[in-house]
């Protein structure tokens, strides 16, 4: 039959009283009878705190009232008077509405798995909540007023330090443990069993005298407990101690009975207590531990999880720059176990010719602990070779320590050869650029530039050959005259534009300064033009290269530079030729420029990469511009600096 929601309050509150008139009975088994009334451990409170902690806070108005019932209703039992009972009801109300808001507010979840949330709990149930009730609860008291609320202050703590945390523990854990294995339910059955005899031995057993001594063979099953079962362990074995101590020293037996009564409570209070704190603090301690570690490898499992299934290829190394770990992608990739790859496995994969350029990248950036890029070959499962571009950044401890590095990789092989192409393509293109320039200045130059001389001449000699023109008709004739002769004289600098003759008869160097001294004469700009240990024989496409460069730069120059004076230097250095062009004008933002797709600065980086080349513009707004260039002048090393292509190994 299902019980209505009204019937289940109802019968939960029914069941909070008896549970609470049980404890109330208990406590009362537990009182020393001396010149005042004295309990070394009062059980109610903490029991009825620990079942409001496990009810929902919804119905705590119900409960509360029905375990203080059950107080009230074993008082009025045993014959205490109706003052006395209106104080201690008063002070088991401020005691638990205390307790249990503030472990139930400042806890998320009243379980002592951390050195922090026990604190809180032991502020609210043994620190704020005995200091309440003690108070107000000495005013039901007979007897010395001092005692009573040193005593009942302990008793209160003790309660909740042992019984309180018990009782949450097994409500919270209870049915997890039954369903553990069969060897854990029998050590937990064999520990309590162990630590019940033991404890009997020790307070309950019938001796006058018991070595001091003998209280120390407790400490092993209590490691046992608090180490294995947390803090539920701990408080379950503190609590078993606690009721057959106090249960031997109020029958007269074990090791709490040759003083008298007073200082035979006050001394079990704080042999419970100093036995009862390390143990649960230390209990505390290896749940939290335990917590870290679960979610260590819970956060492990998730990381591995995460990178098995990522659609790339990542790798950890340690501190001494070897890798140890690698994700499932990458032993996908490589075809390899991941014993082979850790260490500097890993490094037998890489391509010969990437190996040393890869292993430097990697230590310089280890050594400086700084993030780094870097493309590769990789060798595949297949045994070819793919392109893949690595990333890597330093990782660092909540500590800031340094613990190694983690990368990604994603295999650019497509992207590698599409770029290729389209170098190749640029190239082609610029090669049939130049060729067409050349045939045009051809042109110009053999047969419409002597088309525009042979008109010349021949204007010339008409003139002198007809005396009788008139002023008018000579005056335009001489006209037509300077005319033709400025056609062919444009003529012929367009022809030395499209394709400089000089280059190909006299060199570099003679190109470059006719070209400077061309443009002193046309513009407004004084360039001067330096040159030293130019090699006499320069390849030709190195030699055209750098002639476009020169002539690119001056022309922004003339049109952007607003300034009347440039530098040119070329210098030959070894293997290499450097050149560079700065002037002082107006200068500009170099990525601006690029981001706005300046054809000038992109046909210099292209012309120069077909030729393994490096460029390089320094300039701002206000402060000029520098362009410097590097070019090697071995064909084998101007090869090595394009892009290989791909390649397979022979297995």
């Amino acid at each position: 039959m299902k019980l209505k929601p009204q019937q289940r309050i109802a019968l939960q509150a029914c069941l909070v009283a008896v549970i609470c008139y049980v404890a109330a009975q208990l406590g009362g088994a537990l009182i020393i009878e001396v010149p005042q009334t004295l309990w070394p451990l009062w059980p109610g409170c903490a029991v009825l705190v620990a079942v409001l902690l496990v009810s929902p806070r919804e119905i705590w108005p119900i409960l509360i009232p029905a375990g203080l019932a059950g107080f009230v209703i074993y008082d009025v039992q045993v014959g205490v008077s109706i003052r006395s009972i209106a104080w201690l009801i008063l002070a088991d109300n401020a005691e638990v509405f205390v307790t249990a808001w503030g472990v139930s507010y400042f806890l998320n979840q009243p379980r002592l798995d951390s050195l922090k949330t026990f604190a809180k709990y032991c502020f609210f149930t043994v620190f704020v909540g005995p200091l309440l009730a003690s108070t107000i609860g000495i005013q039901a008291l007979n007897g010395d007023k001092w005692i009573s609320w040193r005593i009942n202050f302990l008793s209160e703590g003790l309660a909740f330090l042992t019984l309180t945390p018990a009782v949450l523990g097994w409500a919270g854990q209870g049915r997890a443990w039954l369903r553990a294995s069969r060897i854990f339910r029998l050590e937990a059955a064999a520990l309590i069993f162990a630590l019940i005899a033991l404890s009997y031995g020790v307070f309950v057993a019938r001796q006058t005298h018991v070595p001091p001594a003998l209280l120390y063979s407790l400490v092993p099953f209590l490691l046992w407990s608090a180490l294995r079962f947390g803090s539920t362990g701990a408080a379950t074995s503190a609590s078993i101690v606690a009721l057959l101590s106090i249960w031997g020293a109020l029958h007269g037996h074990g090791p709490f009975t040759e003083t008298d009564p007073i200082n035979r409570v006050s001394s079990l209070q704080m042999f419970l207590l100093f036995t009862t704190v390390p143990f649960m603090v230390l209990a505390v301690l290896a749940e939290e531990r335990k917590g870290q570690e679960a979610e260590l490898r819970e956060s492990e499992e998730r990381f591995r999880l995460m990178a098995d299934t990522a659609p790339t290829l990542i790798w950890m190394s340690a501190t001494n720059k070897l890798c140890t770990f690698f994700n499932r992608g990458w032993l996908n990739f490589t075809g390899r176990r991941m014993e082979e790859e850790l260490g500097d496995g890993w490094a037998s994969g890489v391509h010969p010719d990437d190996l040393k350029r890869c292993i430097g990248i990697y230590y310089e950036a280890f050594d400086s602990r700084s993030k780094f890029e870097m493309e590769y070959r990789l060798r595949r499962y297949d045994w070819e070779y793919r392109w893949i571009v690595d990333y890597g950044v330093p990782r660092f401890g909540s500590n800031g320590t340094f613990c190694g590095y983690i990368g990604s990789c994603v295999d650019i092989t497509e992207r590698k050869l599409s770029e290729m192409s389209l170098r190749e393509l640029t190239g082609r293109l610029i090669h049939a650029q130049e060729q067409e320039r050349a045939r045009i200045a051809r042109e110009l130059h053999d047969d419409i530039s002597q088309r525009m001389v042979f008109l010349q001449i021949g204007l010339e000699q008409f003139e002198q050959g007809v005396p009788v023109l008139t002023a008018t008709n000579r005056k335009e004739l001489h006209n037509l005259v300077k005319v033709a002769s400025e056609v062919s004289s444009d003529l012929h600098s367009i022809s030395r534009q499209l394709h400089p003759a000089r280059l190909d008869l006299q060199g570099l160097v003679a190109a470059m300064g006719s070209l400077c001294r061309e443009l002193n004469s046309q513009h407004e700009l004084q360039i001067n033009f330096v040159h030293h240990d130019v090699p006499a024989q320069i390849p030709k496409d190195v030699a055209l290269c750098l002639f476009r460069i020169v002539q690119e730069a001056l022309r922004n120059v003339v049109k952007h530079g607003k300034t009347l004076e440039a530098n040119v230097e070329l210098s030959g250095q070894g293997d290499e030729i450097s050149l560079c062009v700065s002037d002082r004008g107006a200068g500009f933002n170099p990525e601006g420029a690029q981001s706005k797709g300046g054809l000038g600065l992109v046909s210099m980086r292209e012309r120069l990469r077909l030729i393994g080349g490096e460029f390089a513009v320094e300039s701002k707004p206000s402060h000029g511009t520098r362009i410097r260039v590097r070019v090697p002048l071995n064909g084998d090393s101007r090869e090595d600096k394009a892009e290989p292509k791909q390649s397979k190994a022979s297995a």
